[in-house]
């Protein structure tokens, strides 16, 4: 038998170091050739590690949440055979990379000891935990301090016998209450307080989402432009569509359509297509407009890369749209799927508000914001009638786009929204 090193992968593209973000085995398992060992993260993707090898696991390399260089040891592995290491002690395994943040467990702080009541109040109080509970709605005798102390203490007043005057419950009595399972159940645990903490480490995508979202407003001076569009004839004329083609061509939602009016919009403003870097002070302006897609997943935000959207009508732009946002929340998207965008749409569907303010992809310096379609009234012709209206949300780099050139940028795409017979033409 002999042992086999696994090293951290080289990734590429001059990464020194990636994030364990999950382990798939534990040591003592017994592993097959090409068997998933772990995922790591870079700025870009999550990648798998598999095993070049059958073994049984004696070490691991690190904990989820560390950071672990390219080329150190991951996973040793005893196999059949000679190996490509000198044998240790399983009990040694490679030194460990300390996670950024660590999760480590808060206990609750212990209850008051509640006050033994005196030996003649005995019977009293067990009379009193015994008594029935008032009718719901019914006000129990007590003093407003009574009152306040007993709703610090979450209980409800009408399940206490009042051993004082005329039934009235004192102090002694909320000590001495305990509650029954008819109390329990009847004034709910929301009324209880809840003493319990959570430490939740930040780590894998959330980290790395953190860190872009931090970066981005640090770096980019924001503005954002907020602009009303009326959808109503967009979405005549989207439902026709899929009326007529939804069965041989696919359904379109409202997506593709912006896509494409953003892609027709960009060609007067080239400035809004662009990525900046900021380090070098320069300004790419692209042709290509590579269109990110904000997209929510389980594991967090994520931004697929529609490429050359400027070249797809708005079936395959659709399709596409489909295809990476499926790979985005299965987690199979690419390095390639989810980097290089120049411009980025992002939307929470119909979650989207009235309005928004969306940080800014970093590099890239145009946002689009897509709100909810909402109806509402509208004086058009001196009459009022009902409109399906929409905001478009948007923020923009002020380093490099004025407010001016924001503002005609956006009523360019408004203007194509709600003329959308403007889509079809060139």
């Amino acid at each position: 038998m002999g042992q086999y090193i696994i090293k951290t992968p080289d990734i590429g593209e001059g990464i020194a170091e990636v994030e364990l973000v999950a382990w798939h085995v534990k040591v003592g398992d017994t592993v097959k050739e090409d068997q998933s060992l772990a995922d790591v993260m870079t700025d870009k993707a999550t990648v798998e590690v598999p095993s070049p090898k059958a073994g049984v696991v004696l070490s691991l390399g690190g904990v989820v949440g560390g950071v672990v260089a390219v080329g150190a040891e991951l996973v040793r592995l005893e196999v059949e055979g000679e190996g490509n290491a000198t044998a240790i002690s399983p009990a040694a395994p490679a030194p460990v990379a300390a996670p950024a943040v660590a999760a480590k467990p808060v206990a609750a702080p212990p209850p008051a000891a509640s006050p033994k009541p005196a030996p003649v109040e005995a019977d009293a109080r067990r009379q009193a935990d015994a008594a029935p509970a008032l009718a719901a709605g019914s006000r129990p005798l007590a003093s407003p301090a009574v009152r306040q102390a007993a709703l610090d203490r979450g209980i409800e007043l009408r399940f206490v016998k009042g051993t004082g005057p005329a039934g009235r419950i004192t102090h002694e009595d909320l000590d001495a209450y305990r509650p029954s399972a008819e109390g329990a159940t009847r004034s709910g645990a929301s009324y209880q307080k809840n003493l319990s903490e959570e430490a939740v480490p930040i780590i894998g995508l959330r980290r790395k989402i953190a860190q872009k979202m931090q970066d981005a407003k640090r770096r980019i001076p924001h503005f954002s432009y907020v602009e009303e569009v009326d959808v109503t004839e967009l979405e005549s004329t989207r439902a026709r569509i899929n009326a007529k083609y939804a069965k041989a061509r696919g359904k379109l939602t409202l997506l593709p359509l912006l896509a494409r009016a953003v892609a027709l919009a960009v060609r007067d403003f080239p400035q809004m297509n662009a990525r900046f870097d900021d380090d070098a002070g320069v300004v790419t302006r692209y042709g290509a407009v590579h269109l990110g897609i904000a997209t929510q997943t389980d594991a967090g935000l994520m931004v697929p890369v529609v490429r050359h959207a400027e070249a797809l009508d708005l079936w395959q732009c659709a399709a596409e749209i489909g295809r990476l946002a499926e790979a985005a929340r299965s987690g199979k998207g690419s390095r390639d799927e989810l980097s290089g965008s120049t411009i980025t749409i992002s939307s929470l569907g119909p979650l989207g508000g009235l309005v928004t303010t969306p940080v800014i992809n970093h590099p890239e310096v145009a946002i689009i914001g897509v709100n909810k379609i909402v109806e509402r009234p509208v004086v058009r012709n001196g009459a009022i009638v009902v409109r399906q209206l929409m905001n478009l949300s948007s923020s923009f780099d002020h380093r490099v786009v004025d407010g001016m050139d924001a503002a005609e940028f956006i009523q360019a795409i408004r203007s194509l929204m709600e003329t959308p017979a403007l889509l079809f033409l060139e």
